[in-house]
């Protein structure tokens, strides 16, 4: 017998060698419980000495397990993951001729289309459209393999022999992907008589996937998975047209390029292509500032003010600075002030659920001073600015004077510059807003796409180390807290903006990977954070990283370099 400590209960147990976390659980709990709210959620997988693994997973040493539910973001992972499988075994069952693409996260679910793999021009890729009632099926289909309970298995296979495989089901990204790793073995997931591979532990049957739903948007639909506020239902229909476009606008570029995936980016930086394809993603960039900021141009006559919004490490201080610069080369005298010196006093600062200040409420702020001085600014009045002085917690005036002339343009960044009750005492069509955030439509493979979450977290944990000594444990940690945030005080308003700007660029996975790995290996095993860090590793470890003499072709100004250093503006 072998000993198992649960962190679930506390209590140590006594199994069999060879016992698998099913029949665990079975013995210690089916369910788990939240701590916050006691609600109670299934089982669906565990941690085993920090570490995600799916119930399959057998015991043969002592180990100390948690197990997870839908609560949890590593059980949240396994649903979605072994929902885009359900989804792949049922195109595969209606639609044999098409490849199921799982492009993008979305507000409303993952977005996915259909393609023809064979195309019309070039043999590239075309979409087919499903209609109402074809939808319906794939979703009645999807219910019918839920009911039937169906296990999901894994096992370890050739390498070559996978690549044949998924070259077989018109999956040439997953191939060049595990071509481009050079390893001699690969895991490969089983549903039925469906074969495919998926970035992380499964669920351990459909039988636990009945919520969900399929909504019809675009050329595509969108594979809702279960609330977090309500896992009975799938998460509801919220506005996205504009983060859509922008999604879709990267991902054509992608396409362009011919790097659609991990595996053709990997061989792109192997042949030698690292800093060609980062001078043309610099360009790229530099030229969507450029149409930004001709678009304020357009609106001179109106507009006097530009809010930019956006999540954590979304790179909001550099483009703010970027766009100044493309307003000054059209004649405009952009002037900044900084959100961040219209705090409350700390004594007035409003608290969480957990007690702590909450500097991301909008309560925080001194919205009525902020509405005086811009209105004045907006008439031509001169007005004295305030600065935040963080160390004693109140605002000084120490005789920081600003007005706005003919040709001043006035650039704001901070979380709240999309939400209409910051400023509602000023004329919104004097504003004009910018939601910038790195969305990534660069996937790992045709079904298993990149989080733009991630990409964000990888950026924070470089900059944080680099310029203020936070370790990565602590931004790993403090991350759920920055998240639950951005999804109260940023992400309900992004389609506020009259523009969206992606500050993603196809080359800076390999380059974080530089930087971040050696400092996620530094997180101890014992560590809470240790099983994100596991998690980004095993991540990080299908991309090729940048070697410091391609890193040195990064130009000064680039967006990147607000993050790993060498920045100037």
């Amino acid at each position: 017998m072998i000993q198992i400590l649960c962190k679930n209960d506390g209590k140590y147990y006594k199994v069999k060698p060879g016992s698998s976390l099913l029949e665990l659980s079975r013995k210690v709990c089916t369910e788990t419980t939240d701590p916050k709210t006691g609600a109670r959620y299934p089982v669906l997988a565990a941690l085993v000495d920090h570490k995600l693994k799916e119930l399959g997973f057998s015991l043969f040493y002592p180990h100390e397990v948690e197990f997870i539910g839908y609560n949890h973001p590593d059980g949240k992972r396994s649903y979605i993951r072994s929902l885009c499988f359900m989804l792949q075994h049922a195109v595969r069952t209606l639609f044999p001729d098409r490849v199921l693409v799982i492009d993008h996260s979305l507000p409303s679910g993952l977005y996915c289309e259909l393609q023809d793999p064979f195309g019309e021009e070039g043999g590239s890729p075309r979409r087919y459209r499903l209609q109402p009632e074809e939808l319906r099926a794939l979703r009645e289909r999807m219910q019918a393999l839920a009911e039937e309970d169906l296990p999901f298995t894994s096992e370890k296979i050739p390498s070559v022999e996978a690549q044949a495989l998924f070259l077989a089901q018109n999956q040439p990204c997953k191939a060049d992907l595990h071509r481009s790793l050079g390893r001699y073995f690969c895991r490969v997931y089983h549903l039925g008589d469906q074969v495919d591979s998926f970035h992380g532990p499964l669920v351990i049957s459909t039988g636990q996937l009945k919520v969900f739903d399929l909504m019809r948007f675009h050329d595509g639909f969108c594979l809702q998975y279960p609330s977090e506020d309500d896992i009975s239902r799938p998460i509801p229909r919220r506005p996205q047209t504009k983060l859509a476009a922008t999604l879709k606008d990267y991902s054509q570029w992608c396409t362009t390029t011919g790097i659609v995936g991990i595996g053709t980016l990997n061989k792109t930086l192997l042949e030698g292509g690292a800093v060609p394809l980062i001078n043309l993603c610099e360009a790229r960039q530099e030229r969507k500032y450029a149409e930004v900021a001709d678009q304020v141009w357009a609106e001179r006559d109106r507009v006097k003010i530009v809010f930019i919004a956006g999540p954590s490490s979304s790179g909001k201080t550099s483009s703010s600075l970027r766009l100044a610069q493309q307003c000054r080369v059209l004649g405009m005298n952009p002037k900044v002030i900084e959100l961040d010196n219209y705090f409350v006093p700390r004594e007035q600062t409003p608290v969480d659920e957990d007690g702590n200040f909450d500097f991301e409420s909008l309560g925080a702020m001194n919205l009525d001073l902020l509405g005086c001085h811009l209105n004045a600014l907006l008439q031509g009045d001169r007005v004295e600015l305030p600065r935040f002085d963080f160390k004693s917690g109140v605002p000084v005036f120490e005789g920081n004077y600003m007005q706005l002339k003919d040709n001043d343009i006035l650039i704001m960044e901070g979380i709240h510059a999309l939400d209409p009750a910051m400023v509602p005492s000023v004329d919104p069509e004097r504003i004009f807003r910018v939601y910038a955030s790195a969305l990534t439509s660069l996937n790992v493979d045709e079904n298993n796409n990149i989080s733009t979450t991630d990409n964000r977290l990888l950026r924070r944990i470089v900059r944080d180390n680099r310029t203020r000594g936070v370790s990565p444990e602590q931004t790993i940690l403090r991350w759920p807290s920055v998240r639950r945030g951005e999804n109260k005080y940023i992400f309900p308003f992004q389609e506020n903006a009259d523009v969206q700007f992606n500050s993603a660029l196809l080359y800076e996975l390999p380059l974080l990977k530089y930087y971040a790995e050696p400092l996620l290996r530094r997180i101890h095993p014992s560590s809470p954070a240790y099983s994100e860090a596991v998690r980004l590793l095993k991540f990080l470890d299908y991309i090729v990283a940048l070697q410091p003499s391609e890193i040195s072709a990064v130009p000064p100004t680039s967006i990147l370099r607000e993050f790993i250093g060498g920045q100037r503006l």
